[in-house]
């Protein structure tokens, strides 16, 4: 088992995201804002990392987390650019230094409020299979 696609993995994910159409104009970022937050925006956060090496060779089954956070009115915002997440990501043909991508796949989302209710959030974990 090996770490070593993790970063390769993030900027990957970083690259297909801010270069998808659907999400034209939406904030793609690794870290919260500290000052104040850009209206609605794309987070990119963090994962676990489980070996799946065979005798073929190593790899890894890298699962993480994509969250949307939006403080427009109602889920509808945080819901649409949830959904250009998911189908900019789901069996993507991503390019991977020095691994090769097997698969990746949607695993499970939850939305909620976030505080009094103003800010909606949607996290989202995909799972993405690693041949090194």
């Amino acid at each position: 088992m090996s770490y070593q696609a993790a970063a390769a993995l993030q900027g990957a994910v970083y690259a297909r995201l801010t270069g998808f159409p659907a999400l034209a104009g939406v904030s793609v970022i690794d870290a919260m804002p500290s000052g104040p937050a850009p209206g609605s925006f794309v987070l990119i956060g963090p994962e676990v990392v489980l070996d799946q090496s065979d005798k073929s060779g190593g790899g890894a089954e890298h699962r993480f987390d994509v969250s949307v956070i939006s403080d427009e009115a109602g889920f509808l915002t945080a819901k649409a650019i949830a959904g250009a997440v998911s189908q900019a990501l789901v069996d993507a043909q991503l390019t991977i230094a020095g691994a090769d991508l097997v698969s990746i796949s949607f695993m499970r989302a939850t939305a909620r409020r976030l505080g009094e209710g103003a800010t909606r959030r949607i996290d989202m974990t995909f799972r993405a299979r690693i041949a090194l």
